[in-house]
């Protein structure tokens, strides 16, 4: 029973020292609560590009042309080559006739271009339409479709999805740099920032010292003092992720400019990032606590 009642006096200790040093807490929450929100719009920022990216690549496609020479058993041949194949995600065939419809349905030109078509021999072709599961591969995976009898022609959008490859992975790298640093920069901040507040309590530690407090039993209050510090800093920053985010996705409709740049949908997204908030806060706030305490226990 004994460590509950100094726990509990602990964190009754604490929050009384907030409030009697409330300019200096004052000063410590604001610092905590600017840098969080950065960091919280730093994560927001780079999870969404992170899923763009991915979405992306998932959506890129192989597209595979069938000689028009070939006939119901050459389609389930090259069909069953292509599922064989280590790389491959889905597979999907679109009849001539389907090519067809759905290029009618982009203008009237064209679907008058088709029509004429259609009265003599189509030059359009059956295709198979592949999906692959690691787009780093899909060069050698269009190469090896190449291979199958009575496909034509491939396609990927060559020279461009490399470029496009190699652009998402240096977008995903610099924005996670960018996070781990303001991380970085956070920590260092809130810490400083807690270290001036204990230091301008330093004579209160003297006379703790004095009567023969044990370090446990002063450092013990100040790091529990630290831990609240950082929840305090940590509540602006929440409702700012919480209502903020859910704003900007309602108001652009859970994309940027396009379909292809999709948002990631607020729940459960905005409730990980709080916590994630939350305990960068609590962390840095008792380290923070913990550091500038153990300066002033030294004999």
């Amino acid at each position: 029973m004994k460590p509950f009642r100094m726990l509990g006096r602990c964190i009754r200790d604490a929050f009384k020292s907030v409030i009697r040093n409330f300019s200096l807490s004052l000063a410590s929450i604001s610092c905590i609560t600017i840098t969080l929100i950065i960091v919280a719009i730093a994560i927001m920022a780079s999870i969404n590009v992170a899923n763009f990216t991915e979405l992306i690549e998932k959506d890129m496609t192989i597209v595979a042309f069938v000689d028009n020479e070939a006939n119901d058993e050459d389609l389930k041949s090259i069909k069953s080559s292509i599922e064989k194949l280590q790389n491959i995600q889905s597979i999907e065939f679109i009849s001539k006739e389907e090519v067809g419809e759905n290029i009618k349905k982009e203008s009237e030109v064209f679907e008058v271009v088709i029509n004429e078509f259609e009265k003599g021999e189509s030059p359009l072709k059956d295709t198979y339409q592949i999906k692959v599961k690691n787009i780093e591969n899909i060069k050698k995976t269009a190469n090896e479709i190449k291979e199958i009898e009575k496909v034509s022609v491939v396609r990927y959008g060559e020279g461009m999805v490399e470029k496009l490859v190699s652009a998402f992975d240096s977008i995903k790298k610099v924005t996670y740099g960018v996070v781990i640093a303001l991380i970085i920069v956070t920590v260092f901040l809130i810490i400083n920032t807690i270290k001036l507040t204990i230091s301008a309590r330093k004579r209160e530690i003297g006379i703790m010292r004095l009567v023969g407090a044990s370090n446990f039993t002063i450092k013990t209050p100040f790091i529990i003092e630290g831990m609240l510090l950082g929840v305090l800093g940590s509540i602006v920053p929440v409702i700012f992720t919480t209502y903020g985010y859910l704003a900007f996705y309602r108001h652009f409709d859970g994309y940027l400019y396009s379909q292809l740049i999709q948002l990631i949908k607020p729940e459960p997204f905005i409730y990980t990032t709080s916590l994630i908030v939350i305990i960068i806060g609590i962390i840095v706030g008792m380290i923070g606590s913990a550091s500038a305490v153990k300066k002033y226990l030294k004999i």
